[in-house]
C-alpha cells in the first residue's frame, strides 16, 4: 500500500468522491457512524488490488464527509482480514494500488477509526488494525504476523505499531517468530482494548463510536488524534509545545464556549466546527504553522 510517509499530516482528501459502485467493501452510515466492511468472505477478506482501492475510496470520503463524526472497520463472516492476498505468482495484494487511487491510512482520517477485529487476522489484516485508533477483538480470534515466514517483512508501520503496544521484547518475539496468537493475548498485552465474545465484537465497537458522535466536539477529537499519534514520535518539550499551540488555538473556537455552557446548563452541546475547514493552523517541529 502507497500512502503518505514520514509524517502523521492529514490525508488531502479535498478531492474525495462518494463510494459508489462498491464490489469489496460494504458501506454505510447511521448517524454519524459509519461501518466500513471487508467484504470477500469467501477469501476470509484477503486485501486484493480492488478492495484495496475501494478501501482507500471509502476513508476519504469518511475524512472529508463531516456528518461521519467516527469510522467503524470490520470484516465480513468469520475473518476481519488474512491479510495480502496470495496467488501462485506471490503477492497479489502486496502492491495493491495504483498511484493515483490514493491511498489513505487510517491513522491520516480526522476521525476516530475503530477496528472490530470479530475473526481471524494475518499480516496486513494485522497491520491495518493497528493503524486503527482503537481497537476491539473476538477472544478466541486467531491472529499473527507471518512476515518472516513469507520471506518478506512487516509493512503499514507495523513494526513501529507493534513496539508502541506492546513493548520491544513482545515484538520481537511475534516478528522474528511470526507465530500465531489469540484475541485474548493481544488484549493482555494491549494491542486491543478488550477481547470479547465474536458477536459482541461489532456492538461494542459501534458503540465506543457513537459515545464519540454524541458527546465530543468533532475539531478537538480529530486535534487529538493527532496528537495521539505525534505523541510517540515527538519528544516530550516539543510534544508540551505543540499541545499548549493546539490548545490555545481551540479555546479561541466557538466549541469552546459551547462546550462550557452545555456543561454549566447540564444539556447536550451543540458543535459548530467541521473537521474538513476548522482545524487550526498545525505547529511543526521548527516552530512554523503548517496545514
Amino acid at each position: 500500500m502507497r500512502y503518505e510517509e514520514h509524517t502523521f499530516a492529514w490525508a488531502d482528501t479535498s478531492c474525495a468522491r462518494p463510494p459508489g459502485g462498491l464490489t469489496r467493501i460494504r458501506f454505510d452510515v447511521d448517524d454519524g457512524v459509519a461501518t466500513v466492511t471487508l467484504d470477500r468472505p469467501d477469501r476470509l477478506n484477503a486485501m486484493d488490488r480492488t478492495m484495496n482501492n475501494e478501501l482507500g475510496t471509502v476513508l476519504r470520503w469518511c475524512d472529508r464527509a463531516d456528518d461521519v463524526g467516527a469510522v467503524v472497520l470490520t470484516g465480513a463472516g468469520r475473518a476481519f482480514c488474512a491479510g495480502s492476498e496470495m496467488t501462485a505468482d506471490g503477492f497479489g495484494g502486496a502492491d495493491t494500488q495504483t498511484p493515483e487511487a490514493g491511498w489513505i491510512a487510517p491513522h491520516q482520517v480526522r476521525k476516530p477509526v475503530v477496528a472490530a477485529i470479530q475473526g481471524a487476522a494475518a499480516g496486513l489484516g494485522v497491520t491495518l488494525a493497528m493503524q486503527c485508533d482503537v481497537r476491539f477483538v473476538a477472544g478466541d480470534a486467531v491472529l499473527s504476523l507471518p512476515f518472516v515466514r513469507l520471506g518478506v517483512t512487516a509493512e503499514l508501520m507495523g513494526h513501529w505499531n507493534l513496539v508502541r503496544h506492546v513493548g520491544l521484547g513482545r515484538a520481537q518475539e511475534l516478528l522474528l517468530t511470526g507465530r500465531r496468537f489469540t484475541g485474548t493475548e493481544a488484549a493482555e498485552w494491549g494491542l486491543a482494548v478488550a477481547a470479547l465474545p465474536a458477536e459482541q465484537v461489532l456492538p461494542r465497537a459501534r458503540a465506543l463510536a457513537r459515545e464519540i458522535v454524541e458527546h465530543a466536539a468533532p475539531v478537538a477529537v480529530a486535534a487529538t488524534k493527532r496528537l495521539l499519534w505525534e505523541a510517540a514520535q515527538a519528544g516530550p518539550f516539543e510534544h508540551a509545545r505543540r499541545e499548549r499551540l493546539v490548545m490555545e488555538a481551540l479555546l479561541d473556537r466557538p466549541d469552546a464556549h459551547e462546550g462550557v455552557q452545555a456543561f454549566l446548563q447540564k444539556r447536550r452541546p451543540v458543535w459548530t466546527g467541521r473537521p474538513s475547514t476548522d482545524l487550526p493552523p498545525w505547529p511543526t517541529e521548527h516552530g512554523e504553522d503548517s496545514a
